[in-house]
């Protein structure tokens, strides 16, 4: 019998939740017209890598799973636009470099773990 993984213990949705928790408080000290114009489209891409991961760990089959873990990984490349944006127009400060370091190590294993389940078609 195949031991289970709880989605909690998977390290690329906790770091994706990490992500997600330093990111609102970024979007928490923003005024509400930063939180208008950039701050509300940053948080849901964030959150989006998280909830995609969820829903395609939730699935059966592996190639169901691995289109929700493509469109993690494109929100993962949304939110890094948003979080270059924040730096650019100084929204964001000391929580730039964290938050960047966070989001590349998220891709590095975001990508492994579609390379996983898109060639291990017995992962069901």
């Amino acid at each position: 019998m195949k031991n289970y993984i709880k989605l909690g213990d998977l390290d690329v949705y906790r770091l994706a939740r990490e992500c997600s928790l330093n990111s609102w408080q970024v979007y928490q000290n923003m005024t509400i017209n930063n939180r208008i114009i950039l701050g509300n489209q940053f948080i849901r891409s964030i959150d989006s890598i998280g909830a995609n991961i969820a829903e395609g760990y939730g699935r059966y089959h592996y190639l169901d799973k691995v289109k929700f873990y493509y469109i993690a990984r494109a929100s993962l490349f949304e939110s890094t636009h948003w979080l270059d944006l924040l730096n650019e127009r100084e929204l964001i400060d000391k929580e730039y470099v964290l938050l960047k370091n966070k989001l590349d190590d998220l891709h590095i294993k975001l990508n492994s773990f579609i390379k996983v389940h898109k060639n291990n078609k017995s992962n069901l």
